[in-house]
């Protein structure tokens, strides 16, 4: 049975004789960054939900497979469920006392910046929304109804 000692180190092999690498073969590829604030939080979730229609494999956020985005625009308009998933920390609206646990945002205001986001052009990006489709609200009928 192999160990994850094993495996890393004959991960570490491939990677060292392909690209003459010396460090560990995930070191280089894999980096942390501390999402300090609110800002910061919510950027690095709509650049991780936007990466389907970045890489052109999807026309829409809502098209998207495996982001949570998918799942909770899935989820919102399927009206038999709760209006968030579950299995996701759910948008709680803005920073009160006391506050409840979750993201300190309004789902609809998340999903108003992923689809903004999403419509810019960027240079070195091979995908982007087309400008000139319907705002997210509109094409998921949900409107100026508030999700949270």
């Amino acid at each position: 049975m192999s160990t994850h000692k094993d495996i890393k180190a004959v991960s570490a092999g491939f990677g060292a004789a392909e690209g003459n690498c010396t460090e560990n073969f995930w070191e280089g590829i894999f980096k942390s960054q501390a999402l300090l604030d609110e800002k910061y939080l919510i950027a690095c979730m709509a650049y991780i939900d936007l990466n389907p229609v970045r890489a052109k494999m999807a026309p829409t956020p809502e098209a998207s497979i495996h982001t949570s985005v998918k799942l909770r625009c899935d989820t919102l308009k399927d009206n038999t469920l709760p209006k968030q998933p579950e299995c996701l920390m759910p948008f709680v609206g803005n920073p009160r006392e006391p506050m409840p646990q979750g993201l300190p945002f309004h789902l609809n205001d998340y999903l108003s910046l992923v689809d903004w986001s999403g419509k810019i052009i960027r240079e070195g990006k091979r995908g982007s929304m087309n400008q000139t489709l319907p705002p997210i609200l509109d094409r998921l009928d949900i409107g100026k109804r508030q999700t949270n």
